[in-house]
């Protein structure tokens, strides 16, 4: 590399460095090393003189540093700069023009004339015939997108590769149709296959979209769905509280009977213990009253189990409570559970059903326990009232 490359490339480095917005995130130092490296590859298998190829390097360099003062007219601008600054390095006007006609050529839509403008070009979309296009061609939506030119959608962009990739880009060099128009051309393969994946799930999509608002229309509502899975949810919430408080009396009663026979039953037979004898049965039958109605606080109903098609097709049984049909057999019960599904009045009907029926349940449950609290603690009260009243009476006697 001439010493002239080398300042030219430093030059070039100290400009983008200082000068180019961050925003430009494909047209930037990287891009300008990748088109010279390729225009390195191309010179090192083409027959040209030194002076042609320090030319074509130059130009390489040179050809987007006029991103720096205005997107719209860069190649104006980028032979504006390269101009001035290779007279300031005393290059002759020749090689100077030669420089400017190769960034011209960089012009996408130009078609170039003399080899050094071919080379200059297919080194410049030398990534349409690499493995990193697809990173490349992104960087460049990117900065489309951050400079407000135009938002692109994967789609939209993947339309955009496809459309220049096989109608609007050409290698012209021998070199980049013998070593990278293959690439390309799997570039391209890639990128068709792609859209028609994307065609195919957008496709898709769409059908499922379809179908879920065909399915959502002729759904229950969800404010109705919430409320029947809310209430139902709460009741047996409610109902399994009922359940362990009940269990929870019926533990403490047993132990205390248990306490009671054991430890005072037999001091009864003491005469000097008689003052305990009616203290004891008031506490014993309080407990006992307490444990029968836990009991019956948690006993179980039970049901016929058994439902007839008259009661299906009049709508008069409630399939979501296991008491309705579990002396039924399994293909009745399927029988019978699709006639139901195909009915969304029966279903609201069934749900409304079972809930109401829960809460008679709850009601039930929960006025026998308010009971048994209530005797559990007035006995606790009486008996032990009763106990210092016959304790003191014994002691003054």
């Amino acid at each position: 590399m001439s010493k002239l490359v080398e300042k030219t490339d430093k030059f070039v480095f100290d400009l983008f460095k200082n000068e180019l917005d961050n925003s430009f995130l494909y047209h930037n130092y990287t891009h300008t090393q990748r088109v010279l490296k390729s225009t390195n590859e191309i010179l090192e298998n083409i027959e040209m003189d030194d002076k042609e190829k320090e030319i074509i390097r130059l130009s390489a360099l040179l050809h987007d540093t006029g991103y720096t003062k205005d997107r719209e007219n860069h190649e104006k601008e980028s032979i504006k700069i390269a101009e001035s600054f290779l007279k300031d390095e005393n290059v002759d006007e020749k090689t100077i023009a030669a420089v400017s006609k190769c960034i011209a050529a960089t012009e996408f839509n130009s078609e170039p004339e003399t080899i050094l403008g071919k080379i200059i070009r297919d080194a410049d979309a030398s990534h349409f015939g690499k493995k990193y296009f697809r990173e490349a061609s992104e960087f460049l939506r990117k900065e489309l997108e951050l400079q407000n030119i135009k938002k692109y959608s994967p789609t939209e962009w993947l339309d955009e590769n496809i459309k220049v990739l096989s109608k609007k880009h050409q290698f012209y060099t021998d070199y980049a149709l013998q070593n990278w128009q293959s690439r390309k051309e799997k570039n391209l393969a890639k990128l068709i296959k792609e859209k028609q994946k994307l065609k195919k799930k957008l496709k898709t999509e769409e059908l499922k979209a379809k179908y879920k608002s065909r399915y959502k229309n002729e759904s229950p509502e969800r404010g109705i769905q919430t409320f029947y899975r809310v209430a139902l949810r709460n009741h047996i919430k409610l109902s399994d509280i009922a359940d362990t408080k009940a269990n929870i009396l019926l533990s403490v009663n047993a132990i205390i009977i248990s306490l009671v026979l054991s430890n005072l039953i037999s001091k009864l037979d003491n005469p000097s213990n008689d003052y305990l004898i009616i203290p004891t049965i008031v506490f014993i039958l309080f407990s006992i009253a307490s444990m029968i109605l836990s009991i019956l606080a948690t006993r179980p109903n039970v049901t016929r189990g058994e439902f007839t098609k008259e009661d299906v097709a009049n709508k008069n049984v409630n399939l979501t409570f296991f008491g309705n049909f579990h002396k039924m057999s399994l293909e009745e019960y399927e029988w019978a559970v699709n006639e139901l599904i195909q009915d969304k009045d029966y279903v609201y009907n069934s749900l409304t059903k079972d809930l109401y029926f829960l809460g008679k349940v709850l009601d039930r449950k929960y006025r026998i326990l308010r009971l048994t609290y209530t005797i559990f603690m007035l006995g606790t009260i009486i008996s032990v009232i009763l106990f210092g009243v016959f304790f003191k009476s014994q002691t003054v006697i």
